[in-house]
């Protein structure tokens, strides 16, 4: 299970990336993380860029909402998601289970 802490209209949650995948997509879980293979490289922030990328087409949410708290370099990460509303813990649950939404 995610684990995902809201506060407000914000949501945090720790995502685990798999860098240099053949394409971008969820995987699933992984110790209370989501995990996400990412296709670029772990090379001057592309794979950053790319996740919040696609979490941001994934909630619909703007890119400028989407912000790494912890661990920019490393494969795991904290995300926080600003106006999500809400919805925001279903949104964000849904991601790695879509009968939930």
């Amino acid at each position: 299970m995610i684990e995902i802490n809201e506060k407000g209209d914000a949501v945090t949650f720790r995502v685990r990336v798999v860098p240099r995948a053949s394409k971008t997509e969820i995987a699933g879980e992984f110790d209370g993380a989501l995990k996400v293979r990412i296709a670029s490289a772990p090379v001057d922030g592309a794979a950053n860029e790319e996740l919040i990328r696609f979490l941001s087409k994934l909630l619909s949410v703007a890119r400028s909402d989407i912000g790494i708290v912890a661990g920019a370099t490393s494969k795991s990460k904290l995300v926080r998601i600003e106006n999500l509303g809400a919805s925001g813990v279903s949104k964000v649950t849904s991601l790695i289970d879509p009968k939930t939404a």
